[in-house]
């Protein structure tokens, strides 16, 4: 099977949210007359200034798949801490057998990651991020710990909200 580019792209002109689809899996089961197919799709949507949410939905087709996807992507947008271009430290996020860590980078350093957890920080709006996935790669389970590691996320004002004291820059 051919690998191709998937470009985010948006639906409605009305949402500000983009949605690029991660990966579409085929599933077949075998019947009298021959194979049938269900497909899936992993989906995830964002408007590039922190705020992020993926889905994954399944039908008899690929269009009604990506398309339950994306409706569940937009029901579980989340607000992601940035601090400016990057992330205000570093993370660590994990789901089953995955785990993501992902560290601050300098300007103009990009997005270093894979094709799962930078569909999920390019959407969130993080333009320079180091990422690293121990254990499956598995793409379901690297935009869900990806997604795990951003909610962890936590700004300089945040903490000291939370702990009560002016923390000094260092």
């Amino acid at each position: 099977m051919a690998r191709f580019e998937q470009k985010s792209q948006r639906r409605d002109d009305d949402s500000p949210y983009e949605d690029q689809v991660v990966k579409v899996y085929r599933c077949s089961t075998v019947v009298k007359g021959g194979r049938r197919f269900s497909f899936a799709g992993l989906v995830v949507v964002g408007n590039r200034e922190g705020q992020v949410g993926f889905g994954y939905g399944k039908a008899n087709e690929v269009a009604g798949a990506l398309e339950k996807g994306i409706k569940e992507a937009r029901r579980n947008i989340v607000d992601i801490s940035l601090a400016g271009h990057t992330i205000p430290h570093e993370v660590e996020g994990a789901y089953g057998a995955t785990k993501v860590r992902l560290v601050p980078a300098g300007e103009g350093t990009g997005v270093i990651a894979g094709a799962s957890a930078r569909a999920v920080l390019e959407l969130a709006g993080v333009h320079n991020v180091l990422t690293k996935v121990y254990g499956s790669t598995s793409p379901k389970n690297v935009v869900k710990a990806t997604m795990n590691a951003l909610k962890s996320l936590c700004s300089r004002e945040q903490i000291e909200k939370l702990r009560g004291v002016k923390i000094q820059a260092s």
